[in-house]
This record gives structure tokens, sequence and C-alpha cells, in this order.
């Protein structure tokens, strides 16, 4: 726990404790949501070849998960965290003008 508590610059047992559960919750709902949006597009689990299938939900996991994170993280109280987690994210991805976008919308509405 400490070194999680100095890798995430958190204090609390407790603050772990939740930050890994929003991750296992995250983790879990984005596997369960990616089937259904497949569905929306008319693509199901026979569809062949089945491993475009495996691929596709694999590449639609991604975003779902993201997105998931810093929601299901708000819920928990840990918004600034996930939110700063996600940056990082998509800064390492070269995505970092995504998030630049939503900082500037979030701090213009404080």
């Amino acid at each position: 726990m400490k070194k999680l508590k100095e890798r995430w610059n958190v204090t609390s047992n407790k603050q772990v404790g939740v930050i890994l559960l929003v991750f296992a919750i995250t983790g879990f709902s984005s596997l369960q949501l990616a089937k259904p949006f497949l569905m929306l597009f008319g693509i199901t689990e026979t569809f062949q070849p089945h491993w475009l299938y495996r691929v596709m939900r694999l590449v639609l996991i991604f975003p779902i998960y993201q997105v998931l994170l810093v929601f299901i993280g708000a819920i928990f109280g840990q918004f600034s965290f996930f939110w700063n987690f996600e940056k990082k994210m998509l800064v390492r991805l070269k995505l970092g003008f995504i998030a630049r976008y939503i900082d500037a919308k979030l701090n213009k509405q404080n």
C-alpha cells in the first residue's frame, strides 16, 4: 500500500482502496458494455470471421474504459485523481489535445 500511496500521491489506505475498487468496477463494466455497443451496429458474436469480432470488441473496450474510468471515479469522489490519470494516458497516446480541450471546458465552467 505504501508504494501505491507514494506513486499515486494519495495519503490514506482508504483512498487507495477506493481507487482500486474504481479500477475493478470500470474494467468489468467496460467488458460488459462492449457487446451491446457492437450489437447496435448489427455485429453479433456469430459475426464471421470470429477473430475480427474479437478484435473489434477489444478496440471498442479501450475508449469505453477511458470514459467510464473518469465517470465512475467521479461517482466515488475521486474525479481529480482519475482525470489527472486520464490526462497522462492521453498525452502518452499523443492525444493530449483532447485533454487540453476538456480541461479548457472544465475550467471555463468554474
